[in-house]
Order: structure tokens, then sequence, then C-alpha cells
């Protein structure tokens, strides 16, 4: 069917009813009420969301690099009307859900004293925020608190799993924002209690898998809060900031301290990895933060402090690099860039990326998508 030059969203049946729960502007009365339009590329399958750290956005761009879609005034706005230093985004139907972790003080000059978010957004495709858990520059753990959410992850049961570092631990959390589970909730074994975790997804067994960042491990969890099984790539991984379970049952790890996608088997040994500080003009430490398996086998990885997204082949070749070409520097690269029409005019500490549609090795956000549809 011939695409629109220009698409006008409707509400279908699904999304209309979960939004309906919570008592929110439903996604068909808003498109009709402002008249709005989005680009005829907005939402398609192959396209890339990156949540552009410290440019305060979060972007969708086609396999070119085109800016179809964005949330997000720059980097030099640090209102609630950005997503200050996100590290997470998911695409969620026709909806956008975000994590807006801040800008810790001292890291880059636009925010020398930092600025603080905190919450976890769902946005719809006109910019509007249709559900939030979390308070903007309110840190804390108690109703509706969260402290440095690095992480979100929507489920099939429309519930949403927050990654909420600062306070060291996993919660779920109901469209109603009411907490309905946590890791490490009953368990009180101090081995077993998080440091600075920096995702969880559910995978098909019910299990939590947790990149315990600065515990240098993933570890598996049940919902009874019991650990059953820990990954460290035989000990070697340092600042594992991202795990997720593949189809072969492998798990891939994002080894940031080392510069390193790893990904190891059931027993915990490499069986393959990617290095992303081996070109001359990198940055020493790039601190990796995301790498997720596609469908095809390519790994996307979000290349940090190196300000660039890459796809990479199962031979490691770089088949595709969102922003602009690496110019080494440090602790951040001097290739930062900032452009509202293409992301090959600059990224700033790209966080994560995702290519819309492909669930290969995440939590699909809807049981009928299955995993790797």
């Amino acid at each position: 069917m011939k695409k629109q030059q220009n698409r006008v969203l409707t509400c279908s049946g699904t999304w209309c009813s979960i939004l309906a729960t919570v008592g929110v502007m439903a996604l068909a009365g808003t498109a009709s009420a402002g008249k709005m339009k989005l680009n005829r590329e907005f939402n398609e399958r192959g396209n890339i969301t990156i949540a552009d750290q410290f440019n305060n956005r979060v972007i969708e761009i086609t396999p070119s690099g085109k800016i179809v879609w964005s949330f997000g005034l720059g980097p030099n706005d640090f209102s609630d009307k950005s997503i200050i230093g996100v590290n997470d985004a998911q695409r969620v139907g026709d909806f956008t859900l975000m994590a807006g972790t801040g800008t810790p003080p001292g890291v880059i000059p636009q925010a020398t004293n930092g600025a603080a978010d905190n919450r976890v957004i769902l946005v719809d495709p006109f910019g509007k925020i249709v559900w939030q858990y979390g308070q903007f520059g309110l840190s804390g753990s108690g109703s509706n608190l969260l402290n440095t959410p690095v992480q979100c992850t929507w489920l099939p049961n429309a519930h949403v799993l927050i990654t909420d570092q600062g306070n060291n631990r996993i919660i779920e959390v109901n469209l109603k924002k009411k907490i309905v589970w946590s890791y490490p909730g009953s368990n009180t074994n101090a081995s077993d209690q998080l440091n600075a975790p920096n995702s969880a997804e559910l995978l098909e067994n019910g299990h939590i898998l947790i990149a315990d960042e600065l515990n240098n491990r993933a570890i598996e969890v049940t919902r009874d809060d019991q650990i059953v099984a820990t990954f460290t790539a035989t000990n070697s991984v340092s600042i594992v900031a991202f795990a997720s379970r593949l189809e072969n049952g492998d798990t891939l790890l994002t080894d940031s301290g080392n510069s390193r996608i790893v990904e190891v088997n059931a027993s915990d040994n490499p069986v393959w990895q990617y290095i992303t500080n081996g070109d001359t003009n990198s940055v020493p430490s790039p601190l990796p933060t995301r790498a997720v398996r596609l469908k095809d086998g390519d790994t996307l990885i979000s290349d940090q402090f190196n300000n660039r997204v890459i796809r990479v082949d199962p031979a490691g070749m770089i088949e595709a690099s969102y922003g602009l070409p690496l110019a080494g520097g440090g602790p951040i690269g001097n290739n930062v860039g900032y452009d509202t029409h293409t992301s090959q005019l600059g990224l700033y500490s790209p966080y994560d990326a995702k290519v819309v549609g492909d669930y290969t090795g995440l939590t699909p956000p809807d049981a009928e998508d299955g995993d790797h549809k």
C-alpha cells in the first residue's frame, strides 16, 4: 500500500484501553484536536531510536541517519520540556518510553552543577507526556520517586520495569503507579544486593535479567528474589552496563569498563566479542553502554563517549555508523555534535539505541509481538 505523504494516527484498541485505565488523553483525541501530522517515515520498522544523552533528547532516525522524530530541545535546555541525560528509550506501539537520568555535576560544560530529572515517561507521537513515574528535579525512594532511573522496559502486561540505579533496586510499576514487585525485595543476603544496576529485562521463563553494573556481573533472578544464574565472562568483565538473553540461550553483555561487547554461553564462557576502542581515533575509554543483537545477526552498539552508534556484523566489521567521525579526545570525544535533521552531524554521548520492530534478545512490549518479529 502506498504511504501517505503525512501520517495522522488514530487510536488502536489496545493502546486506547491501556491509556484509559489511567485517565489520560487517548491518542486519537490528541491527534484530532491539534490536527497534527507526522513524518511519513515515523515508526517504520528498521528505523533506529537513540537516547542522545547529553543532547537531552530521544530521536528516531532512518537507516541513512535522517531524523524523522524527536523529543527534547537540545543540549542547552534543562527544563522538563526535554528529557535530561536520557539513558534509555523504547518504542511501544506508536508511543515512546524513556528514562530521564539527569546530568551529574562536572561532566559537561552545559551543566557544570548538574541537572536532576528522575522521570520515566511515556510520550505520544506528538510529544505529549501521557504517563510518568518519578518527578522532574526531585530524587527519592518513596511513592512516585526515583533516583537516577537508567533504564525502563515496557512489559506485555502493561507494567513498566524500572532500573532505579541510585536506589540500588529494580521495581515493577503498574500504570496506577503502584510498585508490584522489586528486587532485592525479600532477599537480604549481602552478596545478592545490587550495586548501581544499569538494566533489567523480563525473560521468557519469567525471570529478570539484571545488569548489576558495579558488582561486575549480570544476574538472573526469580520472582521470589533468588539469584539462579550469574554471568561474568569467567570473571573478566568490569562495569556491566547491559545484558540481554539471545535466542540461542547465550547472554550478551556490555562490558563497559573494558570497552567490550561480549557474548557468553550458558557456562559463562565467552563465544564472541567486539572491542569499541580499537580505532586509533577512539577515546581511550569510550564506556559503551548498550549492545543489542539484531534479527539478522548484527549487533547495534551505543559507543557512548565515542559519540556514535555503530552496527557491526558477526565478523566485527562496521556496517553503519551514526554520529560524526571519530576525532579522539577524552574523556568525551571531540566529535560532539547536534543537528535536528540528521544524526550524521553529531550525537552527544548516545546511551541507548534500538531498531524499531526488532525485539531480538529484548522484552517485547506486547505479547502479540512475540520475541523476534
